[in-house]
């Protein structure tokens, strides 16, 4: 598992700089405007390297049979064409512009084909579980497209959306391995192969950025944390453990999202009104923002992710417990267009 994992870490690193080197040659470049928070234009695209890296990994473990971590033809089949629906739709988007009603129904094709192919997993309650039934599959549809998309919202300051997204793999893998019970071999080693290729990613896209992710990898991250989510939880890990680890991005995105719908503007074009843009100006840099969501996810998120895998009957508190100082904070601060307040 070790040289696997090293092996698609390199292969990553190497093929972000080839994808570097590709946006460069053809134009495919991100140039700073009113809305931006770089102020260099920068090529983008770079996100193709985990993508390409972790499906051509996934299609040769099918090939070869490979006991134990070749998974089932429904989690396959979901993982790899949602995926690559996902990523392609994305890939042309940052080539040229794609209206949002067919990128809406891309999403929600892949979406509810994980959820067909998936099926939906009990929630755990307090004394009990329930079961959402046919209700849940146009819930769970929302649930995949706007995580999807959040990515995409929450990738505007360098190393944000791949840090994020290695936090809630690592943090994931590690419950599974050390804080709950059940046979999770498949998801915890394909996890950890899509956390290798996003890693040697990051290494290119770690402030100052190089490179920037693109839609093709923002999409396609919050679509596999998604599936990922999907296929462990029917395998007996609590779902409320991947909505804790992605507190941070759910909750400034919704907030703002909601906020912006309130107030009437147009909240589907782009905008600077994050929370972590606006600390991203205030502080003058990207980088302390993204340490400061990695710290907030270590010290904060992560024990409380590790009690709803330890208690599951407390997962429902656990959750609300981690979101309420989250949200209260996305709700004080965010929204505004500048600055925070001095």
């Amino acid at each position: 598992m070790i040289t696997s994992i090293l092996l698609i870490f390199l292969a990553s690193l190497g093929l972000t700089g080839a994808l570097r080197h590709y946006a460069l040659k053809r134009g495919v470049i991100d140039t700073p405007n009113e809305r931006s928070s770089h102020t260099t234009p920068t090529p983008r695209g770079g996100g193709l390297s985990f993508v390409i890296t972790f499906l051509a990994a996934f299609s040769l473990a099918l090939f070869f049979n490979i006991p134990d971590l070749t998974p089932e033809p429904g989690p396959f089949w979901a993982i790899f064409y949602g995926g690559l629906l996902v990523a392609g739709v994305g890939f042309w988007d940052d080539h040229t512009h794609i209206p949002a009603r067919w990128r809406f129904l891309a999403h929600s094709i892949a979406a509810l084909t994980g959820l067909l192919l998936f099926g939906l997993p009990d929630i755990p309650l307090p004394g009990s579980t329930i079961d959402l039934g046919i209700v849940g599959y146009p819930l769970g549809i929302v649930a995949l497209v706007w995580l999807l998309n959040l990515f995409n919202f929450m990738d505007g300051i360098d190393g944000i959306a791949g840090a994020e997204a290695l936090f809630v793999g690592i943090g994931a893998i590690l419950i599974m391995q050390f804080a709950s019970t059940g046979d999770y071999a498949a998801p915890l080693f394909w996890l950890s192969i899509l956390m290798a290729g996003i890693a040697g990613f990051l290494v290119w896209n770690w402030p100052p950025a190089k490179i920037f992710m693109g839609d093709a990898g923002s999409g396609f991250l919050g679509l596999m944390l998604g599936l990922f989510a999907l296929w462990s939880a029917n395998l007996g890990f609590p779902i409320w453990v991947w909505i804790i680890l992605l507190a941070l991005f759910i909750s400034d995105a919704t907030v703002t999202l909601l906020r912006r719908m309130l107030n009437g503007e147009r909240w589907f074009e782009a905008h600077r009104s994050h929370l972590y843009q606006q600390l991203s100006r205030k502080w003058g840099s990207h980088r302390p923002v993204t340490m400061a969501l990695l710290g907030i996810n270590v010290t904060w998120l992560f024990p409380w992710a590790w009690l709803a895998a330890i208690k599951p009957d407390v997962g429902l508190f656990a959750t609300l417990a981690a979101y309420l100082p989250l949200v209260l904070l996305a709700i004080k601060l965010g929204g505004r267009k500048n600055e925070l307040p001095k």
